[in-house]
Formats: C-alpha cells, sequence, structure tokens
C-alpha cells in the first residue's frame, strides 16, 4: 500500500508539471494580445488556481511523498528483508556455512537487502513519474501541432533503444561485481577472523596476495561499468542536443508559417531542455535500477538455496527445560 502510495505522489508530481508548462504557453500567448487594463479580471482565476497549485499543492504532495518514502519504506523495508533473510539462513545446514566465507554470506545479506529496495522503489517511484511525464509532454506538444510533438516522439525512441542496448549490459556486470565484492569482504573479513593463525604460521605475505587476487578481480568489474558510463553520457548528451536543436528550428518554422502561436514555442523549447536534464537522472535511475537487479539476482543464488536438513513431517516441537 505504501509503495502504491508513493507511485501516486509520482504521478500526480509529473502531472502538475506539465500543467504548470502547459499553463505557461497559454499565458504567454494572453500577453501577447491581452488589454493591460483588463488582464488582471480575465486571467486572476486562472493565476490563483496555478498558483495554488505551484505554491500549495506541488509542495503538499512532495512533502507526502518525503514521508511515504523517507520515514516509512527506506529504513524499514531493507531491515524487514534483512530479518527474515536471516532466520531463514540459521536454518540452513552445516554444510552450507562450511562451504562459505561467513563474511561472504554477510555481505550478501546486507546488499541484497538494499538491493531489493532500491528495486522496488525505483520501479514504483521513477518508472511511474518518467512515464507520466514524458507522455503529457508528447500530449501536450501534440495539442498545438502535431508536427511539433514529432522531436519528441522521435528522441523517445532513441532513448528507449539507449536503454535497451546499455541497461543489460550494466545488469550484467553488476551481477559480477556483487559477487565480486562479496568475494573480496569475505576473503578480508577471513583474514581478520583468523589472524591468530595467520600470524601463527606467518602466513602475512600469502594472505595479502589472496586478497589483492579479490581486489584486482573486483577492480576489473569496476572498469568495465565506467567504461559503460562514459559511452552512455557521450549519447545522451548528444541525442539531448539534438531534440532541443530540432524542437527550436520546427517551433520556429512553424511559427513562421503561422501554424503555431509563439506560446507554443516558448513551451516547447523550455520543455525539450527540462526533458534533456531529466533524462541523465533518469537514465542514471535505470541503470541503478538494474544494477541493484544484478545485486538480487546474484544475492539470491546464494542465500535463498533449498534446506539440505529440513524436519521430518509430522515433527513435533522441542520444549527446553
Amino acid at each position: 500500500g505504501y509503495m502504491l502510495a508513493m507511485a501516486a505522489c509520482s504521478a500526480l508530481i509529473a502531472v502538475a508539471e506539465v500543467v504548470l508548462f502547459g499553463y505557461l504557453g497559454q499565458l504567454v500567448d494572453r500577453l501577447a494580445g491581452a488589454d493591460r487594463a483588463s488582464f488582471w479580471a480575465d486571467e486572476g482565476g486562472r493565476l490563483l488556481l496555478m498558483g495554488a497549485i505551484l505554491v500549495i499543492g506541488l509542495p503538499l504532495l512532495q512533502v507526502l511523498f518525503s514521508l511515504i518514502m523517507h520515514q516509512t519504506l527506506m529504513g524499514n523495508m531493507p531491515q524487514r528483508i534483512r530479518w527474515q533473510a536471516h532466520r531463514y539462513l540459521l536454518r540452513q545446514s552445516m554444510s552450507y556455512f562450511q562451504d562459505e566465507f561467513a563474511g561472504r554470506i554477510a555481505t550478501k545479506l546486507m546488499q541484497t537487502a538494499l538491493a531489493v529496495r532500491e528495486v522496488a522503489m525505483k520501479f514504483m517511484d521513477v518508472l511511474v513519474y518518467v512515464s507520466v511525464y514524458f507522455i503529457g509532454a508528447l500530449v501536450l506538444a501534440a495539442s498545438t501541432d502535431g508536427w511539433l510533438a514529432l522531436p519528441f516522439l522521435g528522441w523517445g525512441v532513441l532513448y528507449g533503444l539507449l536503454l535497451w542496448w546499455i541497461i543489460p549490459r550494466i545488469a550484467r556486470i553488476s551481477e559480477a561485481q556483487a559477487d565480486a565484492r562479496a568475494v573480496m569482504t569475505g576473503r578480508v573479513v577471513d583474514s581478520y577472523t583468523n589472524i591468530s593463525t595467520v600470524k601463527l604460521f606467518s602466513h602475512s605475505s600469502r594472505e595479502e596476495a589472496y586478497v589483492r587476487e579479490s581486489m584486482e578481480g573486483f577492480l576489473v568489474t569496476v572498469h568495465g561499468q565506467m567504461r559503460l558510463a562514459s559511452v552512455q553520457n557521450i549519447l545522451l548528451s548528444t541525442l539531448n542536443s539534438l531534440l532541443t536543436f530540432s524542437v527550436t528550428l520546427l517551433g520556429l518554422w512553424l511559427w513562421s508559417r503561422g501554424q503555431v502561436e509563439v506560446g507554443a514555442v516558448a513551451v516547447a523549447v523550455p520543455l525539450a531542455l527540462r526533458l534533456g536534464n531529466m533524462s541523465h537522472w533518469i537514465m542514471w535511475e535505470f541503470a541503478g535500477l538494474f544494477e541493484n537487479i544484478g545485486t538480487v539476482r546474484d544475492g539470491i543464488g546464494s542465500l535463498a538455496l533449498p534446506r539440505m536438513v529440513t524436519d521430518a513431517r509430522g515433527a513435533e516441537k522441542l520444549v527446553t527445560q
């Protein structure tokens, strides 16, 4: 229920922002031919409504969104997952713990709980907000002139293709990175846990090499991730520049032919800039979403193994004295 409430707040915030953009264009058109003496009498009601949305409605939605996210979900959700997973692991057989580093199990427990929270919250927040905002922007541009919506539609298709190409690669490398991080942490914790044995047999050099190997393996996944981030930023910046350029050029051309009013251009260009600025955040959020999906898949593969030893059917509960 709280997740749905958060998604509803995201959708309403996106709708409110698009409505304000749309009214800005109408206001510019009305200002161009308005009688200054009667302007406040003619436009005062609409200005009051939009002012109420801007000053009261949006802040209240942001307050509600923040309360649900930060006071309800952010802290409680991963802790609940950790508790449930810990209870499950405590009932695993001894062979499970003998075959794994204690540090590796603990790391997977901690990072999987956080990753599940991020996947659920990003999906319900970002995906809803982006979908509503983009559809609203498309409708807003098309309501002035169908041609003006074409650059936004083309940008959306190319942006979707970029997501389709880069996100699965991020997910794969994130899964490998989660496993490499768990191995690295497991080896470090194991060295400290057994430090008396290491000192007793003078194995410090061997332990250093053992841990260094895992750190270098982790760094390989980091380098791959950063290469993808560079490609993502370069392609996205180019795509956003093309969107702003094409919207501005097309808007001015349509205005020069008398097909749209100046207000349509005044809305379309800032909307293109706003989408361009948002797109970097959206891309990182989606990348984070699938990065966490990779972490969840890696963690589930280790934590959710079936128990090797289970109670017999009909076994009575043990009574402790």
